[in-house]
């Protein structure tokens, strides 16, 4: 993983970002916090932005417009967002974060571990999409040319498969049950 990506904690009260600061960092992943969508931008813009977790409502720039930005610029467009809202379920805020494509939609207060887990997922699904795959130690991917060595062993070794006979296992039947 690239070291100089980080997660985005994007929320206008500070005790809500210090929370979230305090559920994420035990993964080891470096933060970047912000207390606008003006910043958030701004941070985003600026790359290594592996996944940005913002607040929905926001004075100014909303968590929702921050996405909606997000979503349309090619360098940021591939940064997943998971919005979160205090404001409860709201069947038309999900369905324009859905239309969006944002990851998920989490509503305060939030579940440590949910939150952990989405992240961790989401972070590293975002910096394998952003490293080459010679980056990720992967071989023969579609965009290199593969590696065939020079010879190839003209004998396979032999691999034989010991089966054993299948064991007979005794249940024994409760005292209620009929025998059968």
């Amino acid at each position: 993983m690239s070291a100089d990506m980080k997660v985005l904690l994007v929320d206008d009260h500070e005790d809500n970002l210090f929370a979230m600061e305090s559920i994420l960092a035990p993964l080891g992943y470096p933060l970047e916090l912000a207390t606008s969508g003006d910043a958030a931008l701004k941070a985003a813009l600026h790359g290594g932005i592996a996944v940005a977790v913002l607040d929905v409502v926001m004075p100014g720039v909303s968590g929702l417009d921050v996405a909606r930005y997000l979503s349309r610029l090619t360098q940021t467009q591939l940064i997943p967002v998971i919005l979160v809202t205090g404001m409860g379920q709201d069947s038309e805020l999900a369905a324009q974060a859905l239309h969006l494509g944002v990851a998920d939609y989490l509503i305060k207060p939030l579940d440590p571990w949910a939150l952990r887990i989405k992240v961790q997922y989401l972070y590293r699904t975002s910096t394998l999409l952003t490293t080459t795959p010679r980056q990720r130690g992967l071989r023969n991917h579609p965009a290199e040319p593969a590696q065939v060595p020079a010879q190839l062993p003209t004998q396979l070794p032999s691999r034989r498969r010991q089966l054993h006979p299948p064991e007979t296992v005794r249940v024994p039947r409760r005292p209620d049950e009929p025998p059968g």
